[in-house]
């Protein structure tokens, strides 16, 4: 069983437990895999909600302690898509307990449990035991693409990196959810959204951010309505769904972050995170310039590429677009013929295939974030806090 199948244990049934049932249940059927995959356990809090979820997404059993997981023999990955707050305790125990990890992002809600989730995560390594993280957008061809034209050095040397994540469903309607809740997520669109871009920005131009030279952070809507509803907490993203009561509390994340970095190579950067701009539903975007040539990236067009190449004579000079999805991008050849658009959840099919295959003793199509990877995004994060607070400039080589 351990050798031809791959058992996986979800926790989670809200918004990313549906993302990578999904993508547990998809990616066999697009990719050739070196191992099944067996959609063995799902855990999560509630009793009937779990097993309504069980019943939907082609779950064989059903927990309402994820604890159960550890303890079955055809379990041989846990896949965390919990709150921020609980990853560190899960992870840590499944890793201990010899089984495989993937772990949404960000890594954790605090530096402290980051650090503890990469060192549980070096001990298992020793055992065999691999860790895996969901840093989805790594897997959409068009920013795979741009880690590959990098690579090959096609922008030279690269001057500015800009990225930004900007999302507007994070108003004064809507109601104190767990991601707007600092002992629960750790920060607020810093976490959820800067950690995508600093992971993308990372990943593309194959640099690290050394530095954060200016930051700061917001919290504009002070109050939240509580949320009155069966079933536990709601998703960030059904949140003008849900129901909302009169008594209001406090909001203690940030609705905005933004920051000045360097890169590690020379390169100086900009990042911005918020849950309050207005007409920009999900719009992660990463725009990179170098010595040779520029790209740029929307999700909200997220099969596309800009692209400036700067060897052109100057009068054929000019963005032009990429349309990556023929078979010669990245993961696109094992979906649908060219220009039949992606979306969305074959970021995660993608990558769910890629940590079968890593499983499987195949090389990934680009690489896979585990726990140190993911450690590195958490020490920016902190820097551009520290720094925030501060008002100072602050090394990324001082978080530890």
């Amino acid at each position: 069983m351990a050798e031809k199948t791959l058992g996986i244990g979800l926790v989670g049934t809200k918004f990313m437990g549906r993302a990578h049932s999904n993508a547990w249940m998809t990616a066999p059927r697009f990719f050739d895999l070196p191992r099944e995959v067996l959609m063995r356990a799902v855990a999560g809090r509630d009793v009937a909600d779990v097993a309504a979820f069980s019943r939907r997404w082609g779950w064989q059993c059903c927990t309402d302690d994820w604890r159960d997981l550890l303890d079955d023999p055809q379990v041989g990955l846990v896949d965390v898509c919990t709150p921020n707050h609980v990853h560190a305790e899960v992870s840590i125990a499944a890793l201990e307990a010899g089984r495989h990890v993937a772990c949404e992002k960000p890594l954790a809600g605090t530096i402290a449990d980051a650090r503890a989730m990469r060192d549980a995560a070096r001990k298992a390594a020793r055992r065999g035991v691999r860790t895996f993280v969901w840093f989805n957008y790594r897997r959409c061809p068009a920013v795979a693409l741009a880690h590959q034209l990098v690579k090959e050095g096609r922008l030279g040397r690269i001057f500015h990196v800009r990225a930004s994540y900007l999302q507007d469903w994070g108003g004064p309607s809507t109601p104190l959810l767990w991601r707007f809740q600092g002992k629960l997520a750790g920060s607020g669109a810093h976490g959820d959204l800067n950690a995508h871009i600093i992971d993308m920005a990372r990943f593309v131009t194959g640099e690290e951010v050394t530095e954060v030279v200016g930051a700061l952070e917001e919290t504009f809507v002070k109050e939240r309505d509580l949320v009155e509803a069966s079933g536990g907490a709601i998703s960030g993203k059904g949140a003008k769904r849900a129901t909302r009561g009169r008594r209001k509390a406090k909001s203690t994340v940030d609705d905005a972050v933004l920051f000045l970095a360097r890169m590690s190579g020379g390169a100086v950067a900009s990042f911005e995170a918020t849950r309050l701009a207005t007409g920009n539903q999900n719009r992660n975007t990463l725009e990179v310039n170098g010595e040779k040539g520029s790209l740029r990236f929307d999700f909200e067009r997220m099969n596309e590429l800009s692209w400036w190449d700067h060897a052109l004579p100057a009068r054929l000079r000019g963005w032009s677009v990429i349309m990556c999805t023929d078979a010669a991008h990245p993961y696109a050849g094992n979906y649908w013929p060219a220009a039949h658009v992606l979306g969305y959840e074959h970021g995660f099919v993608s990558q769910a295939a890629d940590i079968a295959m890593a499983l499987g003793r195949r090389k990934p199509v680009v690489p896979i974030p585990d726990f140190a990877d993911a450690f590195e995004v958490q020490r920016v994060l902190e820097a551009a806090i520290r720094c925030a607070r501060t008002r100072r400039p602050v090394s990324v080589a001082d978080i530890r």
